[in-house]
Order: C-alpha cells, then structure tokens, then sequence
C-alpha cells in the first residue's frame, strides 16, 4: 500500500518476549514508526528487542512498573503523538493481531469516511468459535454492557483491541484521564463517543495459539461492570447535559425525577402499610404507581434516541481547515 499519510503502531509488551521479534518483523514497510512499551515486563521484553531489532523504525519505552495495558498504550501515544504521524494503532505484543489486517483497518482513517477503526471477531462465525470458551463467554456478557456505556450501539466487538486512531481524533481526548487496565478499549469508545467520533468496524478474526493471557475473567466480571456504570453516567452528563440539550435531555430529566420520586413516595407507604398499621387506600397507590409507569417509559424514549442518535460525520472533516494531514 503506497500512501502519504504517516503511520504509527504502538505495541503494549508484557510477557510476550516469544512473539515481540515476530510482531516487528511482520510490520509492513509502510509503517513509518514502531513504538513497543515493555510496561515493566519480568522478561525484560524491551530490552530484548533493543539487543535483536535492528528496524530505525523502533522506539523502545521501558516502564520502571506495570501500568497495565491501558498505561502502556497511553504512554505509546504520548511517545508516538511526538511524531509527524496522522493514524496511530494498537497492536498486541503476543502476535494474536494478524499485521496483514493493517491496511484494511486504517483505510477508513484514510479515506476520511471515520475516526477510529476497530477489528470485530463477531463477523465470522467459524472464526468465533474458535475463540477460547472463557474469552467467548466474557466478551458476549460485557458486549452489551459496552454497548450501553458507551453509547456506541452498532459497534458488535467493543472490547477488541486491534484499533486505529485518527489524529485529530486523539488530541481531543485526555490521554492522562484513560484508564490503566483492560477498561483502556471501553474507556476510550466512551470518550470518542463524547466529542462524537464516528467509528468504523472492519471484519477481523483473532488468531489464538499458545499465548498466555494476563487477563483474568473473574476480576473482569466483578470491576469491569462497576467501571462501566461510571463511565456511563459520565457520557450522560457530558454528552447531553454540557455538550448538547435536547429532547433526550428533557426525558431523562423528567424520567429520571418521576420515576425515582415515585418509587421512592411508594416504598415509604409500602412501610407504613406494613409495619405502621396504616393501610393504603386504591388512591394511594395509583399516586405511587402512575408516575413511575410515566417515568420509566420517558427514560426508554431517552434510550431510544440514544440509540438513534450515532455520529456522522468524521471530526477530521470537520476541523479539516485546522488539521493538515501532510503536514
């Protein structure tokens, strides 16, 4: 692929000093820039591809302790973003990223049709099957739970980490506030959905072998739901409450004030009633009832428009005046 946009990949190191000579070598020479962050790897894998590549294009960051991947990633692109280059990507270290995907990843970024680009093992129903049973179940049950957190709810795969990056896109967002862990992929849709990115979703298979995975199902069962609660309301108040107001702002107001005072008015007369021996009158309990009915029912218009509500277009469009991508 022959293009004259500057490329850069960020390759996260933790254990995975078998497979990080294999990822750099299989880089396409159109990759102008190849940042690895060894994030305080036990097999010194950073120092290990210092002694081995011999590619200009490496850049080699070496944490003095684990970050986590979200940490690796974000001090890859602070070390990238010092580079003259336009598209960024994420790339795993255990070879699971198939590097011939690259140039059907970035050519959304490139045709200027998105902002990020993600890989979705969905697509393929053999190629899903052949995902490990553990990963399968974790990412069907936190599918949907990404979905509604981060408001981007045709994006099938939200937790892959094969991503691309636009420019203009990165420098909107606070790197700094991005979480450390494996949150990093849901974090940051959360925050691309925020300044309104819009995304692009290119069919991409994982390859699994021998690799380890430093990924633990049950801790991501027990703080990943937590994280995404939080990074939910935080897309609510930003996206509806200081960025924009709307019709969808009026209904989870409203909704919001309705249901939570109804159900709050009918659980103090439920407890009168059960243990004041104060009975409730039909009348009393209508008062309690309609209005959460009411309630609920605006909060599922906000939902629906929620869903409806998707971004158009690219922000590289929009701020092409103030970003030159040859620059």
């Amino acid at each position: 692929m022959k293009t004259n946009t500057k490329i850069a990949v960020i390759v996260p190191c933790y254990r995975v000093r078998d497979h990080i000579l294999d990822v750099c070598e299989s880089m396409p020479e159109w990759v102008d820039y190849i940042v690895l962050v060894d994030d305080a790897c036990p097999e010194r894998t950073g120092k290990f591809a210092k002694e081995r590549l011999e590619d200009s294009r490496c850049r080699i960051i070496v944490h003095p302790k684990n970050l986590g991947v979200g940490g690796a990633m974000k001090s890859g692109y602070r070390e990238a973003l010092k580079t003259d280059a336009t598209i960024f990507i994420k790339i795993d270290g255990d070879g699971q990223m198939d590097a011939s995907e690259l140039e059907a990843l970035i050519q959304p970024l490139i045709s200027g049709s998105a902002d990020f680009a993600k890989g979705n093992r969905f697509y393929d129903v053999k190629a899903f099957y052949q995902m490990p049973f553990g990963r399968r179940l974790g990412n069907l049950g936190l599918t949907l739970l990404a979905k509604f957190a981060t408001g981007y709810w045709d994006v099938s795969d939200p937790t892959n980490g094969y991503v691309a990056i636009h420019r203009s896109a990165l420098e909107l967002l606070d790197i700094h506030k991005m979480d450390n862990g494996y949150f990093f992929e849901c974090k940051q849709l959360v925050e691309l959905n925020i300044i309104r990115a819009v995304i692009a979703e290119i069919p991409m298979p994982a390859k699994y072998g021998n690799e380890s995975s430093s990924l633990s199902i049950r801790k991501t069962l027990l703080v990943f739901p937590f994280k995404l609660m939080r990074a939910f309301t935080r897309r609510i108040v930003w996206r509806y409450f200081v960025y924009s107001m709307g019709a969808t702002t009026i209904f989870l107001s409203l909704g919001g004030i309705l249901f939570t005072g109804s159900l709050v008015f009918g659980l103090h007369r439920w407890y009168l009633g059960a243990f004041g021996d104060h009975a409730q009158s039909a009348g009393t309990v209508a008062l309690g009832l309609f209005p959460a009915i009411i309630g609920f029912q605006m909060l599922l218009q906000a939902m629906i428009l929620d869903i409806l509500e998707k971004p158009s277009q690219p922000i590289q469009t929009k701020w092409k005046h103030a970003f030159d991508p040859d620059r």
